[in-house]
């Protein structure tokens, strides 16, 4: 890897430590600093069932000087509210992290033998969760090393970890899980996730909102969307995330890089944006946090864009609450030029959807598509991301001003880079399967996602007069939510149209998609379950929905076969169109569901296609796995933006280096971005 050295008195790498009271101050030290501005291998690290890639910034320095700024000031933006996200997953997440920091920076005895190595595997899973729970599963760690020994290691240190932690952490029948949603159960008093306070049963939950209501039913609010909920002297209350509230030290950093944003966004409407998303954070108005995406909806002239916020709330059972995520993003332009034809065409699409005609958008708004280079990621974006993202989620807004969906192109590429073909060789029935994908799978992948993205979610309407999909399909929503986009994809996929915009060269690729999304959905995401435990988490139930219902719908006409051979379980593709049309129904279906919040049809569909998993089948996908040695998740570092500064302190560069493993960026972030006791 090519590296530069440059004395630190023309570079400031902007994320030096600080006190949590004060803003960031830059370091005065005259030492010098590795730059490393060459990607070099893409795989950093592996562990457990994960592996650490790097993602390479492209093009980085065409920017102009204002534009890297921007990008700094954001990305810093972005990190500043990492703590968040850990707290938010769980209350004990930033006790426990900060005791693995201490004990990882300062130990001094052995660190070899079972017992440091089960220590530093149990760390890395930390980390890349952002807490004690799976980032996919939901289920808690459980140490392999012995409480004695990690009492030991924190003694060693001199840091003290409070006795409830360290139960949590040891006592498997404690925090079992951050998020459950067997209807079964109290699905807020059984999740273990720090959405809500000790003591908050769901029935209290759904009393206090059956009370809160929009100003403007047509226009409704994300309710619950920013606050923790908790008992104060017997009654609900909300605890607002906001300057001044909870997690308000974080927030004060945010906004403080978010003001240095706006002195070089790239136009008035894009600094308008960055305002209103600051005037949230001040005041945690869910009105202001709607305008701000109105705002930042209709903010697409700029190269620069980013996502941060409350957003996503798949990790609520309730679907309410939303986790904290951070995406920084540069434009693509070559490759955004082909796939814009998608975004051109929203409205062909939602027209010729096999979706009820009650239930398509007469006009399609404001729909923009781009394919990004992402320059950092924080928060439940990182270390695991997404590939594709489409906001904002209020459905009003965006059936009146439309949405942005990305494509993260470097983020593909690099999966892409690292990937290889065992799982087809190994699950792919015939020949012909096989060489389709290696032909045409990562096209197929690729724009799967961007109709995912792009259509699929900006498509359908609800019927008036109901409520928020939160409201009417509660625990259910994420998941339908998911299939609906997916099937949007899939019953495109397989379009003439596609051909005719130019997007692929024949319906060869329909098929490759076709076969690896039946592969997937029925047994080769398996992988990343325990034995005997159900799909809980949103998007591999949807994508198992999908496929068992295909499987058990179209058994009449022999759509998707299933095919045991030489002992070793195949499911089979053998009518792509009658699959085709198979995806149109139950696109049809759960649009249905979700127009008219039909939820007891969407329990039904979830529970009876989604969750359970055949044990026998499940064995068999691990055995035959395991040999492969592939990790069933990757996550990736970040690279470190690093301003160049003059002697007046002021910034005349920034530059990318690839200069740290993933190890040395949790302990870095874990000490310069920890705003939260």
């Amino acid at each position: 890897m090519k590296q530069i050295y440059l004395p630190i008195s023309l570079l400031v790498i902007g994320m030096t430590t600080f006190s949590c009271s004060q803003k960031q101050a830059d370091s005065d030290t005259t030492e010098e600093m590795n730059i490393v501005s060459e990607i070099g291998d893409i795989k950093v690290d592996r562990f457990a069932d994960v592996q650490i890639l790097r993602y390479e910034i492209k093009d980085f320095d065409k920017l102009t000087l204002n534009q890297k700024k921007l990008v700094y000031y954001l990305s810093q933006a972005g990190l500043s509210g990492r703590d968040i996200n850990w707290d938010q997953n769980n209350q004990y997440n930033l006790q426990i992290r900060k005791a693995i920091e201490s004990i990882y920076e300062n130990y001094k005895g052995n660190r070899t033998g079972d017992d440091w190595n089960n220590f530093e595997v149990f760390a890395k899973q930390v980390w890349f969760s952002n807490g004690i729970h799976h980032h996919y599963g939901m289920d808690k760690f459980i140490p392999t090393f012995s409480k004695e020994y990690f009492q030991s290691l924190l003694n060693e240190v001199g840091y003290k970890l409070s006795d409830n932690a360290i139960e949590v952490l040891f006592n498997p029948e404690l925090a079992k899980s951050r998020k459950i949603k067997d209807p079964k159960q109290d699905i807020i008093a059984a999740s273990a996730n720090g959405f809500y306070g000790d003591g908050v049963t769901q029935k209290m939950v759904e009393e206090f909102y059956a009370t809160v209501k929009s100003p403007d039913p047509k226009r409704p609010l994300e309710i619950g969307l920013n606050s923790t909920l908790v008992l104060k002297d017997g009654k609900v209350v909300e605890e607002t995330w906001k300057s001044g509230g909870k997690y308000g030290k974080a927030i004060d950093q945010i906004i403080y890089w978010l003001e240095k944003a706006t002195t070089v966004a790239e136009n008035a409407e894009q600094k308008a944006a960055i305002e209103s998303l600051i005037h949230y954070y001040k005041t945690g108005d869910l009105k202001a946090w709607d305008d701000y995406n109105i705002l930042w909806a209709q903010s697409t002239k700029g190269d620069i864009d980013w996502i941060n916020g409350f957003i996503e709330v798949y990790g609520d059972a309730l679907g309410m609450r939303a986790n904290y995520e951070s995406i920084i993003q540069i434009t693509d332009f070559e490759a955004s030029k082909q796939m814009k034809a998608l975004a051109e065409n929203a409205q062909w699409f939602e027209d010729n959807s096999s979706i009820m005609d009650e239930h398509k958008k007469k006009k399609v708004k404001g729909v923009s598509y781009k394919v990004v280079q992402v320059a950092s990621e924080s928060g439940d974006a990182s270390p695991s991301t997404p590939i594709g993202v489409n906001l904002p989620n209020n459905n009003w807004i965006r059936e009146e001003y439309g949405s942005k969906s990305v494509s993260l192109g470097n983020i593909i590429e690099a999966y892409n880079k690292a990937g290889g073909k065992g799982l087809v060789d190994e699950f792919g029935f015939s020949q012909e399967e096989k060489d389709r994908a290696e032909k045409h799978a990562y096209l197929g992948g690729k724009l799967h996602t961007a109709l995912h993205e792009v259509i699929g979610h900006a498509s359908g309407i609800i019927n008036p007069g109901v409520g928020q999909p939160a409201e009417t399909l509660k625990q259910y929503a994420s998941t339908l939510e998911e299939a609906r986009a997916d099937l949007v994809g899939l019953y495109y996929i397989y379009d003439q149209k596609l051909i005719d915009l130019g997007l692929i060269p024949s319906f060869e690729v329909s098929k490759a998609e076709y076969d690896a999304y039946i592969r997937n959905g029925m047994m080769t995401q398996l992988q990343r379950l325990e034995l005997g435990k159900q799909l809980t988490e949103e998007h591999m139930q949807n994508r198992q929905l999908v496929a068992s219902w295909a499987l058990e719908k179209g058994k009449k006409d022999n759509v998707i076969e299933k095919v045991v051979k030489d002992g070793k379980t195949y499911f089979v593709v053998n009518d792509y169109l009658k699959l085709r049309d198979l995806f149109g129904q139950l696109l049809k279906e759960i649009q249905r569901i979700k127009s008219e919040g039909d939820f007891k049809a969407g329990q039904a569909l979830v529970d009876n296609y989604g969750v359970k998993v055949d044990r026998a089948l499940h064995q068999e996908v691990l055995n035959r796995v395991k040999p492969l040695n592939i990790a069933p998740y990757s996550g990736f570092v970040n690279p470190t933006l690093v301003p160049i500064k003059d002697k007046n302190g002021e910034i005349i560069d920034v530059r990318v280096s690839y200069d740290m493993n993933f190890v040395e960026q949790m302990l870095y972030y874990g000490k310069n971005y920890s705003f939260i006791d």
